[in-house]
């Protein structure tokens, strides 16, 4: 169980819930007095909080890009909403599917909790589903067996936390699904291979040579699915280009 934002929300719905109920019980059929004020801030805050766990747990949770790892689909500095239900809905704190809804598909963009330490949410791109096998050499990319196919797109260059690098855009087809990618020319990479078990995914970030992904950390259980990336609702780098109103309403959804 982690003790974050999720767990504190619950916990406070829960506790105004509760004192909201004993007032009410123990003073029902009793003649109306003035509310003491710790039940008065219980009674208005239980709707507004319950609310809240409600969307943010089961329906959209929004989150903030804080790296470059998704260039070029994802800035830093965006925050985005990510669908809860489309995987399954889940009860919050404890992550217990209660309600299967669908499954990951290969292309889709995915928030997970880090399998390294589950404390910490990252967003990469699906690129191996139960089933597959995924090779990578350097810069090329396998899945079962077919080589896939990229087209130039043009120069691209990276501000990140390291500065600027310049760096090549690439358009790729994930075995039908469409989506940019940079690699940085001229430059050595890892390889390896894998195949992917049932429950497992394989995930990868569209920023190749400078993405923490499956590569070196292998998989992503399927209990560490948190949602589905779908549109960027605000752009506001602090240290970067600031507030960019041109990336609000940015689709995220596969090709």
């Amino acid at each position: 169980m982690d003790f974050d934002l999720e767990f504190w929300l619950l916990t406070a719905t829960v506790v105004s819930g509760i004192i909201w109920l004993l007032y009410v019980m123990f003073n029902r059929g009793k003649s109306p007095e003035e509310e003491p004020i710790l039940v008065e801030y219980a009674r208005s805050f239980f709707p507004v909080l319950l609310a809240v766990l409600v969307l943010r747990s089961f329906v959209m949770e929004p989150f903030r890009i804080p790296s470059g790892s998704m260039l070029p689909t994802l800035e830093i500095g965006d925050f985005i909403l990510v669908n809860k239900y489309a995987y399954g809905v889940r009860l919050p704190v404890l992550h217990t599917k209660i309600l299967e809804t669908g499954s990951p598909q290969r292309g889709d963009v995915v928030v997970f909790r880090y399998p390294v330490d589950p404390t910490k949410d990252y967003i990469k791109r699906l690129v191996g589903v139960p089933g597959d096998k995924v090779e990578w050499n350097n810069k090329t990319l396998k899945v079962n067996g077919v080589e896939l196919n990229r087209t130039l797109a043009g120069d691209y260059v990276v501000a990140d936390q390291r500065g600027s690098i310049k760096t090549t855009r690439l358009v790729e087809d994930l075995l039908g699904v469409k989506h940019d990618i940079l690699v940085v020319p001229n430059t050595g990479g890892t390889s390896g291979s894998i195949e992917v078990p049932e429950g497992h995914y394989f995930m990868m970030g569209d920023n190749r040579d400078m993405s923490n992904d499956s590569r070196a950390w292998k998989l992503v259980p399927e209990a560490n699915i948190v949602g589905k990336a779908t549109y960027v609702w605000m752009h506001w780098n602090f240290s970067g280009d600031g507030v960019n109103f041109s990336r609000i309403g940015t689709s995220i959804d596969k090709n």
